[in-house]
């Protein structure tokens, strides 16, 4: 299982991306930057008002906006639910969606990178670029339903 490194450094993406960290945005930043999920906007800003209750919901929503367009963030639709972030800069990655919970669970696997690979082969193509999204439930629900 692949985990978001405690170390990812989203403030230096920023300066190196020449984004300017006002005293907001610093905040919600360092909370990004700690975060072990993956969250979606509403989310974020309670967290961020935890450290400063006077960041509006609107100031998270510019700030991940910008921090998107800069390619420092990446932004995730997973299923029906809010939109959900992480850093652009993570080593390649897939992901399973639990639908009961929202839970995002963070993987990979070189036996599915090497089947891709293979399928593109096959059929003429070579993968630029990819992303894999597994929506799932625990098994306990699915035997439960059954009986």
């Amino acid at each position: 299982m692949v985990t978001q490194a405690d170390t990812i450094d989203i403030a230096t993406i920023c300066k190196e991306n020449g984004l300017r960290l006002t005293a907001p945005r610093r905040i919600i930043v360092q909370v990004l930057s700690e975060a072990t999920d993956h969250p979606d906007a509403v989310e974020l800003h309670r967290r961020v008002t935890r450290l400063d209750p006077g960041i509006s919901l609107a100031t998270v929503y510019r700030t991940l906006k910008l921090l998107q367009d800069k390619g420092v963030l990446e932004k995730h639709n997973f299923g029906n639910g809010p939109a959900r972030f992480e850093p652009a800069d993570q080593d390649h990655h897939d992901h399973l969606i639990n639908l009961e919970t929202g839970q995002v669970v963070e993987f990979r696997s070189d036996e599915i990178e090497r089947l891709q690979e293979e399928i593109a082969r096959k059929h003429g193509f070579e993968i630029i670029s990819h992303r894999l999204e597994i929506y799932v439930r625990p098994l306990k629900a699915k035997r439960a339903r059954r009986t």
